[in-house]
């Protein structure tokens, strides 16, 4: 071989190490950044109660993302739904992801083309509702179901259906939480007007029904014994048998829970798609459903095991009252009126 042509040859030679070097040296950076995870802002709005968020969110989520900066904003699915109502006039929607109660307040902002549509690779494993795009996906289920003061009210004595809270002799006795202030409560509203008619509601009146303001003034009143029973959330009863061994007790009514299978969805002004994506992932995940579980409320997946004392969900589920989310959706402010003039009228 001439001088000129090993020179040659030997110049192509290093010409394709040092493509290669930084070809792996791209892939180096490319699988560091991959492993460090998300980074940059995301801004979550939910409903989840303030001590769950503190004790199981935060910690879990930074955790599993410690370059993201997550920031969480709570209040009531009403107390949000007219924050999000006040921003989406102003044209700067604030948050990035979505964690409330009302499933239908979905529908309503997929109906109005906000949603992100993402179809998770963990959404396969959600048995719970989902959209096929993607635009939303149950995260966590909670179930409004009636509770009693054991030492209080005997067994025999309290009331074991939806309809047994119009006995008399629990006159002035029983309360429930506001559907114009909770998204629960509001799916509760619709689906027993559904079930039973308003003339259900009308009867309760009748019957003293008190309306408190939320889920955790009522549990306060149970415990005190000023209710002998109320409609409830599951977790917040189960969560105060657990941790403080209050003697309170479910009954799941035997005309049905009413499940609320409350989604996740990411809102397509969000800024940082990847960070939002990453926690939809995480929260859909095994380890995110857990996590879930331990603020007391059912897991979306199959194979993730219910609440301590809480029956699995799928049993639940085969007599729960059935929900018209679409018609949710539709017609809130009728529903509300409803209600309103209904129970809530001085009159």
């Amino acid at each position: 071989m001439s001088k000129s042509k090993w020179i040659l040859g030997a110049a192509a030679v290093l010409a394709l190490s040092v493509a290669v070097a930084g070809c792996g040296g791209g892939d180096k950076k490319a699988a560091d950044k991959k492993a460090a995870g998300p980074s940059g802002d995301v801004m979550v709005y939910t409903s989840i109660y303030p001590d769950i968020i503190d004790g199981m969110c935060k910690p879990n989520v930074a955790k599993a993302f410690p370059n993201l900066k997550v920031t969480w904003f709570q209040g009531g699915t009403e107390k949000v739904k007219t924050k999000i109502a006040g921003e989406i006039k102003a044209k700067k929607i604030g948050t990035d992801v979505l964690m409330v109660a009302d499933p239908s307040y979905y529908l309503a902002l997929q109906n109005q083309k906000l949603l992100l549509d993402y179809v998770s690779p963990n959404q396969k494993d959600v048995v719970s509702d989902k959209d096929p795009k993607g635009a939303w996906t149950a995260v966590r289920i909670s179930n409004m179901i009636i509770a009693y003061n054991t030492e209080k009210t005997k067994e025999a004595d309290a009331p074991k259906s939806w309809q047994d809270l119009l006995d008399p002799k629990y006159k002035g006795k029983i309360a429930m939480p506001n559907p114009m202030l909770s998204g629960t409560a509001y799916v509760a509203a619709g689906a027993l007007a559904d079930k039973y008619g308003w003339e259900y509601f009308d009867k309760l009146k009748a019957n003293g029904i008190r309306v408190e303001e939320g889920n955790s003034a009522i549990q306060n009143k149970l415990l005190t014994g000023e209710y002998v029973a109320a409609m409830i959330l599951e977790e917040n009863i189960l969560k105060l048998v657990e941790k403080k061994k209050e003697p309170l007790k479910v009954q799941y009514p035997t005309d049905g829970i009413i499940s609320v299978p409350s989604p996740i969805a990411i809102f397509n002004t969000t800024k940082n798609p990847e960070g939002a994506k990453a926690l939809v992932d995480w929260w859909l995940s095994k380890e995110g459903q857990q996590a879930v579980v331990k603020g007391w409320m059912h897991s979306v997946r199959g194979d993730v095991n219910p609440p301590t004392t809480a029956p699995k969900i799928s049993e639940l589920l085969k007599t729960a009252v059935k929900v018209n989310w679409q018609k949710l959706a539709t017609e809130e402010a009728q529903i509300k009126e409803q209600f309103r003039v209904r129970v809530m009228d001085k009159k």
